[in-house]
């Protein structure tokens, strides 16, 4: 069996690690936190990320990076989007040449807009053929209860994705394959940008069919967003789009429905990035993708007024009421 290492213990990287472990192969997962890693060692808990959750006996932690990636074969990434260039910079020297390195993160870098593949890459020195990403409905605590769930690996390689496939895959988790890594990448990423807009009307009170319709127009800007830059319509009907839009839209263990959520009552960005404590990857992304759409000429109202509420652009009460904004061409099949 490939050596395999997470590195990052949040909750989903604790959670990509017991799948792992349930699934027969030995796993290492590195916590920057000492208290974090000694507690997986010594009772099998991470009490921080996922209370209640017994973890198998064969995920192993450390808080030493070189312990961790010595003789990694497969490496998953499990940290917020917007240090992963800086502690890849400092985990290259101990990264295997041969390695493939896998995105579990749902962001996109600020400043350069970049999918987080394309910072791999830049960070590693390594050819994009090493890169994969497993992306779809990923609600961390249900699926470390062992609740059945299923995603999809996209890599440029096929034999690393059907590799990733076969690691990440339990009795209670599938994983797929598909050779989409913009569509899988981007599905994850924009689907956030949804989710906070739903959490909004939540928060104001708004019933199913505002959801509804929002959600609905959602997946047509984001599909748009994608296909104009090279992904497959098809996958963001998939479990990378569509699957993970559903799962992540109403959904209390979402932090980027939570955000939303806060915002549609009231509290301001500071607030809420105050009362999250664990990333909302929309929060960040809404900036980087707006710009991008900017250039590209590509309209998305709804996007645009999760940005003007998150900035205090706009009151929340006032949001959704300009759906008729948007392009008026339902997704084409």
């Amino acid at each position: 069996m490939s050596r395999v290492v997470v590195m990052g213990a949040g909750s989903w990287g604790t959670t990509i690690a017991k799948v792992i472990a349930d699934g027969g192969c030995d796993v290492m997962l590195y916590s920057r936190r000492e208290e974090v890693a000694q507690e997986i060692n010594e009772s099998h808990r991470n009490g921080d990320y996922l209370p209640g959750i017994q973890l198998p006996p064969g995920l192993f932690a450390t808080s030493d990076v070189a312990t961790a990636l010595q003789g990694a074969e497969q490496i998953y990434l499990a940290v917020p989007a917007q240090t992963l260039r800086e502690n890849l910079e400092v985990w290259r020297e101990f990264i295997p040449k041969g390695a493939t390195l896998v995105s579990l993160i749902k962001g996109l870098e600020q400043g350069s807009g970049l999918r987080m593949s394309q910072v791999m890459v830049e960070a590693t020195g390594l050819p994009i053929e090493q890169m994969a990403v497993v992306s779809g409905p990923n609600l961390a605590l249900e699926i470390a209860k062992g609740e059945p769930a299923a995603s999809v690996c996209a890599c440029p390689d096929v034999e690393r994705a059907n590799e990733v496939a076969r690691t990440c895959s339990s009795d209670y988790f599938t994983v797929f394959t598909n050779h989409d890594l913009i569509g899988t990448e981007l599905g994850g990423v924009l689907k956030n940008l949804i989710a906070v807009a739903i959490g909004i009307v939540n928060g104001l009170g708004y019933g199913q069919n505002t959801k509804a319709s929002i959600m609905t127009r959602g997946l047509a800007e984001i599909t748009k967003f994608a296909v104009a830059h090279g992904a497959r319509r098809r996958t963001l009907f998939g479990l990378a789009g569509l699957g993970d839009l559903i799962a992540t839209s109403e959904s209390s263990l979402s932090r980027n429905f939570r955000a939303g959520e806060m915002l549609g009552r009231g509290y301001t960005k500071k607030e809420v990035l105050k009362r999250l404590l664990q990333t909302a990857e929309g929060l960040s992304s809404v900036a980087p993708v707006l710009k991008i759409a900017a250039e590209k000429g590509i309209e998305m109202p709804i996007v645009t007024q999760v940005s003007d509420v998150i900035e205090g652009r706009m009151r929340a009460g006032d949001f959704g009421r300009q759906l008729n904004l948007a392009d008026d061409v339902e997704v084409e099949s």
